[in-house]
């Protein structure tokens, strides 16, 4: 059987970590006058991509 081919937007988005695939947060690149700082400090901050996306995550991302 020949090899899946990883979806290459996806791989440049997401990352695998032990405790799962990791994701940076959306908003946060422009518009950025009318978002406090809190809000801001927070996009900057990195999570994991939730249990109910994990599944099409993988079928992007086969090796991951």
């Amino acid at each position: 059987m020949p090899k899946i081919k990883s979806n290459r937007a996806a791989a440049k988005r997401f990352r695998s970590t032990a405790s799962g695939v990791r994701r940076n947060k959306a908003y946060a690149s422009h518009i950025l006058t009318k978002k406090s700082t809190k809000r801001k400090r927070g996009l900057r901050q990195g999570a994991m991509v939730d249990a109910a996306n994990l599944k099409s995550i993988k079928k992007l991302l086969p090796y991951i």
